[in-house]
């Protein structure tokens, strides 16, 4: 058997299954060896992309390839898929962009997506990315990393609009907002014409490992409709993370008893006024808004 293989796969699982990126001291000796060697496994699987170097820290943590190699292998495991269902019935209950995302470091990923129907709506590609600290399905799973992490990551935020929680003290006490109520709300903190909701998806183990919202333009999404929203955004999230489980129950299309659709709203027509908004998918200076 080949020892060094053996020994990196050891490294990714301890890597995996950490709640925070770890030194090579500390890596050294959970699994038993020198730093140096582990310092050399540690350079291969970043070169390959397993693994990613936490900032200027020195530690290091694993990168979302590992969900791709597993969701690759394990089809009946696909987030994606998993998800679909609730994305269709999300999106037909809002009528908004409706996203599926993974925590990267400090970025989301946007690893699938449903477009509005309005002709006015959030424009976004899958693949893309965006600082997970101001939108919203990025804080819902910030929110449950670890508050050694939240504090580390508290430190370095960087500003995009007004609305950008970049103080510490505040970003954190938001973090606790999102534990308390469920759910996290982007009130245009990425792109300022943009809002969002979002609630994180666990797997069986009960793990956030995917969070699922809506985005839309700021005049739809208000802070004043968050709360309206919030159940069935809940919903869909904790729906797609039992269909990981393996809940074959689907989402049923019209409103359940006690529950009421968005009000109509007028509709946004002038894309101009929106310069993080599109009416086409495939325009060049479209830029990633979720």
């Amino acid at each position: 058997m080949n020892n060094t293989l053996v020994k990196g796969l050891a490294l990714l699982e301890v890597l995996a299954d950490s709640e925070r990126p770890l030194g090579v001291t500390e890596l050294a000796a959970r699994i038993g060896l020198g730093k140096s060697n582990v310092h050399r496994l540690l350079q291969a699987l970043v070169e390959q992309g397993y693994v990613r170097r936490d900032g200027d820290g020195g530690t290091y943590a694993a990168s979302i390839r590992l969900w791709e190699l597993g969701s690759a292998v394990l089809a009946n495991l696909d987030l994606r898929q998993a998800a679909q269902a609730w994305m269709d019935w999300l999106l037909d209950r809002t009528r908004e962009t409706v996203h599926l995302s993974m925590l990267d470091g400090d970025e989301v990923v946007y690893v699938h997506k449903l477009d509005s129907p309005e002709p006015v709506r959030a424009y976004t590609r899958i693949g893309g990315r965006a600082p997970a600290h101001c939108v919203a399905t990025g804080k819902a799973m910030l929110a449950w990393i670890g508050d050694s992490q939240l504090e580390a990551l508290s430190r370095r935020l960087a500003s995009f609009t007004p609305r950008t929680i970049a103080d510490p003290a505040e970003f954190l006490r938001e973090m606790e907002r999102v534990r308390q109520q469920g759910y996290a709300v982007n009130r245009g903190e990425w792109r300022e014409s943009v809002g969002g909701i979002a609630a994180p998806v666990r797997d069986p183990s009960g793990r956030v490992v995917a969070a699922v919202g809506v985005s839309g333009p700021i005049e739809r999404l208000r802070p004043s409709t968050f709360k309206a929203l919030s159940a069935d955004v809940i919903r869909a999230a904790d729906g797609a993370g039992a269909a990981l489980a393996g809940d074959a129950r689907l989402p049923g299309r019209e409103p359940e008893r006690g529950t009421e659709r968005m009000p109509e709203r007028p509709l946004l027509r002038r894309t101009e006024a929106f310069p993080d908004l599109t009416t086409d998918r495939s325009a060049p200076s479209a830029r990633r808004v979720a």
